[in-house]
C-alpha cells in the first residue's frame, strides 16, 4: 500500500476524498492506522473557516500502531500493533511548560501561533501532510503525545479519551471536585457531560447538569452518567433549585461549558456559589462580557478561573475510567461514520442538522 484514502477540507465547509502518499518514516517517528477519530466542538468553526487548508481535521484519535522508528519505539514504549490514544498537542518538550508538565501551554501547541504544529489543523503542505485523523493513516510526528488503550476499551470508546479527560481536568484537578461537595455544569455536550463523569468519580454529593429544553435528551444522557439533578434553565429556574438541593449553602464549584450567554450566564453561575467557591469557565465567549459582576466575586471571594484543554494525568484518568467499565459512557458515543460522510458528520456536530448528536466519530476504513 503506498496510498492512504483521507478526507481534505478544500474550503469553507467542503471536503473532498483525496489518495495522498504514505511518507517515510524517520527514526524518532512513526504511522498509525486510524481507527475512530472523534470530532470536537471545536471541529466546527475549523470546517467553517478556509482561511488555513487544504488540510485533514479530526484531533480525537485511536489507531493502531503500524510503523515505528527504533528511537520511537524506546521513547513512547509502545511498539507495532498497540492501540493507543494521540492528543492533538506537539509540544516542544523542553520549554519551562513541558518541563512541568503542562505542555497544553507549551508555544508550540498553540494554533494561533505561526509556524506551531497541532493534529487537526495543520495544513496538506506542511510535509507529510497527514495530521488529521479523517484519514485512514496519520503522521506520528516525534514530539506526539501517546496514550496506550487499556485492554478492553473499544476504539470508538476512547476516541473519546480527550474529551473526557477535559472532563477529568476541569473538575476534578483544576476544580478540586471531591466527596461532599456539589457541582454545577453548565452546558451538556459533550464536554459538560464528561465534567459531570469526573465529578462524580471524584465522590461529589450532589452534581447538578444544566441545558436548555432543546437540551432533554442530552439531560437524560447525563442523569445515566451520575447526574444527581438535571435543570432546563429556559423552563425552571436554576437558583431556586441549587438553593433547595443544597439548603441554602449554595455550590461548590460551578464548571461553564455553555455555548454562549455572555454576562447573563456568568452572572447567573456567580449567584449560584457559596463563599470561597469556584467558578471555572471553559467556554468562549467570543466577546468581552459587560457588566461581570465582579462585587459579587469579591463579596463571596470566589476563585474564577479559565480552563482549556487537558494534562497527561487527566487522560490517563479518562482511559482508566473507561477500563472499570462503571460508567455508560456508550451513552455518549451516539454516531459513527465513514470517510465519505466527513461532511454530514461534521453538520451534524454543528447543530445544521438535528439527529441527536453528543460524540461522533468518524471510522475510516467503514
Amino acid at each position: 500500500m503506498t496510498h492512504v484514502r483521507a478526507a481534505v477540507q478544500v474550503a469553507p465547509k467542503r471536503t473532498e476524498i483525496r489518495e495522498l502518499p504514505l511518507p517515510e518514516i524517520p527514526s524518532d517517528g512513526g504511522l498509525m492506522r486510524v481507527v475512530a477519530a472523534g470530532i470536537c466542538g471545536s471541529d466546527v468553526p475549523y470546517y467553517a473557516d478556509g482561511s488555513t487548508g487544504p488540510r485533514i481535521l479530526g484531533h480525537e484519535n485511536v489507531g493502531i500502531v503500524e510503523t515505528l522508528g527504533d528511537v520511537a519505539r524506546e521513547r513512547w514504549g509502545v511498539t507495532e500493533g498497540d492501540l493507543v490514544a494521540l492528543e492533538e498537542y506537539l509540544p516542544c518538550g523542553y520549554c519551562e511548560d513541558c518541563r512541568v508538565g503542562e505542555y497544553r501551554s507549551c508555544l508550540q501547541t498553540d494554533n494561533k501561533r505561526a509556524g506551531a504544529l497541532r493534529y487537526g489543523w495543520t495544513p496538506l503542505d506542511v510535509d507529510p501532510g497527514l495530521w488529521g485523523g479523517f484519514s485512514q493513516f496519520q503522521y506520528l510526528h516525534p514530539r506526539s503525545v501517546l496514550h496506550r488503550v487499556p485492554a478492553g476499551v473499544s476504539a470508538r470508546l476512547a476516541a473519546m479519551a480527550l474529551p473526557l479527560g477535559n472532563g477529568f481536568q476541569w473538575a476534578c484537578i483544576d476544580g478540586r471536585a471531591g466527596p461532599g461537595q456539589t457541582v454545577v455544569v453548565q452546558g451538556p455536550g459533550q464536554q459538560g457531560l464528561a465534567c459531570v463523569v469526573a465529578a462524580k468519580a471524584a465522590g461529589a454529593q450532589t452534581v447538578i447538569a444544566t441545558g436548555l429544553a432543546r437540551d432533554a435528551h442530552r439531560l437524560d444522557v447525563a442523569r445515566r452518567l451520575g447526574a444527581d439533578i438535571t435543570v432546563q434553565v429556559d423552563a425552571e429556574s436554576l437558583d431556586a433549585i441549587v438553593r433547595e438541593a443544597t439548603g441554602g449553602a449554595l455550590a461548590d464549584l460551578v464548571i461553564d461549558v455553555s455555548s454562549g450567554g455572555g454576562a447573563q450566564v456568568v452572572n447567573g453561575a456567580l449567584e449560584l456559589i457559596r463563599k470561597r467557591g469556584t467558578l471555572l469557565l471553559a467556554s468562549y465567549k467570543e466577546a468581552p462580557i459587560d457588566g461581570f459582576a465582579i462585587d459579587t466575586v469579591i463579596r463571596q471571594q470566589i476563585a474564577v478561573r479559565g480552563v482549556r484543554g487537558h494534562s497527561f494525568r487527566s487522560v490517563e484518568m479518562a482511559l482508566a475510567l473507561m477500563a472499570q467499565k462503571t460508567v455508560d459512557l456508550e451513552a455518549m458515543s451516539t454516531h459513527a461514520f465513514g470517510l465519505d460522510e466527513v461532511d454530514r458528520a461534521l453538520r451534524l456536530v454543528g447543530g445544521e442538522l438535528q439527529d441527536g448528536a453528543i460524540h461522533v466519530s468518524i471510522t475510516p476504513w467503514n
